[in-house]
């Protein structure tokens, strides 16, 4: 199967790294990606919220490490296994690492394949989310990863950077 290309040839929509937390698939911009690593448990940092796991060294450079189960839904408690894995992030200025419960693939989605929002209330503020991708029969919720870190309760990255 080809790309999607367009009449000037080049390749259209974008790419998403897919990961599952819980029973949800969600996708965010491959371009956001530093990298992917195994699991383990942070250095944690005292009076940080629960979702803040703590921060680990990579390769000399402090990474605040998010649980993404426990920020999208608050009331869970982390199930950690042999397929939980951080993803690396690069933030506007800042490294930051998320974990979830295991990475599907990368896919290129083109427009077509990504709806708009519906207006609801949930664990995720809306403007966190770019849209809803379709893939076959998978859903995936992809999130706005800047504006959703950004975000003031999570104090990792500065919403006017």
């Amino acid at each position: 199967m080809g790309l999607p290309h367009g009449l000037d040839g080049t390749v259209e929509g974008r790419e998403y790294l897919t990961f599952r937390i819980a029973q949800e698939e969600y996708g965010i911009d491959i371009l956001k990606v530093r990298e992917i690593r195994r699991y383990e448990a942070p250095t944690r940092i005292a009076r940080t919220p629960a979702f803040i796991k703590g921060v680990v060294n990579l390769r000399g450079t402090i990474v605040p490490i998010v649980d993404l189960r426990m920020k999208l839904h608050q009331d869970c408690r982390p199930v950690y296994s042999e397929f939980t894995v951080v993803v690396i992030l690069n933030l506007l200025d800042r490294v930051v690492g998320i974990v979830v419960d295991s990475v599907s693939d990368v896919l290129r989605l083109s427009d077509e394949q990504i709806s708009d929002v519906p207006e609801f209330e949930g664990a995720i503020e809306v403007d966190s989310i770019e849209g809803l991708g379709t893939v076959g029969d998978r859903m995936l919720i992809l999130l706005d990863i800047e504006k959703l870190m950004s975000n003031v309760d999570m104090g990792l990255v500065a919403a006017d950077a």
